[in-house]
């Protein structure tokens, strides 16, 4: 995509940008770039600078140009673990790591927003099962048999392949596990590097633990924050009615799953939320695909969020979401793995498969989403819903440094034709050559920065011999 040359102009855009040169004294702007080896994560608050990328998606209108704030030929300068400087010609702080961004493109780290990381214990299982089936034969039959050493080792895995392939923000919804466990799942989250949210549920019996473990396990890291987890029906109200009050106390969000399958229908889900005083923005509804017109107008209504997980709901049979109708609404959207069920991370295939989902149902080739905007609900649109837009999902200067560089010079990518839908369309996990959260270097020229990928794998087939064993 060749995007017009602008004339220069005093706007906010150039006075951000100006911001990330004026204070700096070393380098000199325009020079050629001095590229460096990169060095592991734990670099503390020393500055980077990416000089020259070909396009800069910064998902920030004001920053840049159309919907998805579009920069050509532009400079991202991190320091500090935030966005200093998005622009031409920005001066490298004196010591700053300075990579060629030349040939590649720069976007804000994907956001997850639904996932089940343990889950990477049954990859491809179940597989001739819809929801239900899958369930009964797979999770429920899987989660006990995890003690916490394993816990970790599964958990892992698959955090540090959600890094991998580009996400830098995750929300996993947590089964109700005990607090030793917890401490390993949180323990192998943050090992990782990735921003998380643990979405955690319990019994009624041993809620208390919720707030422990968000005290004790979540408050001192500070990539960490905390939702509440929920099973809705109504049979469930009372039980609803207290978590929330949890939620309310410790001030963070409820997340539940909501009409994922038609059998759902039965429990009315959206009914025992509302009567539980839930129903509102402090609520984030995965999958939502079976609700009525008139569900679908109160979410809108309330400000609920919602997480699509298209692969998911393919791979279970279970639908296909009404997104159209809730963009129609303005309601808020983003995009998730689900853990299990979509066997890998991939928010490639993820954006690709909600786009193709709605054209093939619809027969229009112009349904919501556009490229354009699932590219949105990968970044911004998964902020938006967790309440997180102020501080991640665009390379807003002052947001924290959470950035993808991508190389778009491969096989299954080039040649360049339209760099945006080819993102969506051509783009794989591969592509994605740095990762940077919250300005620390994660992944580099491709790999894992100070991973040991083979011993993860190793460490996790340990863990399924032990959960075969236990069969």
């Amino acid at each position: 995509m060749t995007l017009p040359k602008r004339t220069p102009e005093l706007t906010r855009r150039t006075v951000l940008a100006g911001l990330g040169s004026v204070p700096l004294a070393a380098g000199i702007a325009g020079a050629a770039p001095r590229q460096e080896a990169p060095p592991g994560p734990g670099d503390g608050d020393r500055a980077t600078l990416l000089r020259g990328a070909d396009l800069v998606l910064t998902m920030d209108p004001e920053v840049g140009d159309g919907e998805l704030g579009t920069l050509e030929h532009a400079d991202v300068l991190m320091r500090g673990g935030r966005l200093a400087a998005v622009g031409p010609g920005l001066t490298a702080p004196a010591g700053a790591r300075v990579i060629d961004a030349r040939g590649r493109l720069v976007l804000p780290g994907f956001v997850d927003l639904h996932n089940h990381l343990w889950q990477s214990s049954i990859r491809g299982g179940c597989s001739d099962q819809d929801l239900n089936g899958w369930l009964a034969a797979c999770n429920r039959a899987t989660l006990p048999k995890i003690d916490a050493a394993d816990m970790y080792r599964f958990v892992r895995l698959a955090a540090l392949d959600a890094l991998q392939a580009g996400v830098t923000t995750v929300v996993d919804w947590v089964h109700g596990i005990p607090y030793d466990t917890s401490e390993q799942y949180v323990r192998a989250l943050d090992d990782t590097g990735l921003r998380f949210v643990y979405a955690m549920t319990q019994s009624a019996d041993a809620i208390d633990l919720i707030p422990r473990v968000k005290k004790e396990l979540l408050d001192p890291l500070p990539l960490a924050s905390a939702q509440v987890s929920v099973h809705a029906g109504m049979e469930a109200v009372p039980e609803l009615r207290r978590f929330r009050e949890v939620a309310h106390d410790l001030g963070v969000m409820l997340n539940s799953h909501v009409l994922e399958h038609r059998d759902d229908r039965t429990d009315d889900p959206i009914r025992s939320l509302r009567e539980a005083g839930a129903f509102g923005p402090g609520l984030l509804m995965n999958h939502a695909i079976h609700l009525t017109d008139d569900e679908i107008a109160l979410t809108a209504e309330h400000d609920v969020r919602v997480a699509h997980c298209p692969l998911s709901n393919m791979r279970l049979a279970s639908g296909i979401m009404p997104l159209p109708a809730m963009h129609r609404r303005g309601i808020k959207a983003g995009l998730g793995h689900d853990g299990g069920t979509n066997d890998t991370s991939d928010m490639f295939n993820v954006m690709k498969a909600a786009v193709g989902l709605q054209r093939a149902l619809h027969e229009d080739a112009e349904i919501h989403p556009t490229l354009p905007a699932v590219l949105r609900m990968a970044t911004l649109g998964g902020a938006e819903c967790i309440g997180m837009a102020d501080r991640i999902g665009s390379l807003t200067p002052g947001k924290r440094a959470d950035v993808l560089v991508l190389d778009p010079g491969t096989l299954n990518f080039a040649p360049r034709f339209d760099w945006i839908s080819q993102i969506v369309l051509n783009g794989q996990p591969p592509n994605v050559s740095y990762v940077f959260v919250d300005g620390l270097l994660r992944k580099a020229d491709g790999e894992l920065a100070g991973v040991d990928t083979e011993e993860a794998v190793r460490e996790a087939e340990r863990a399924a011999a032990h959960v075969r064993a236990a069969a």
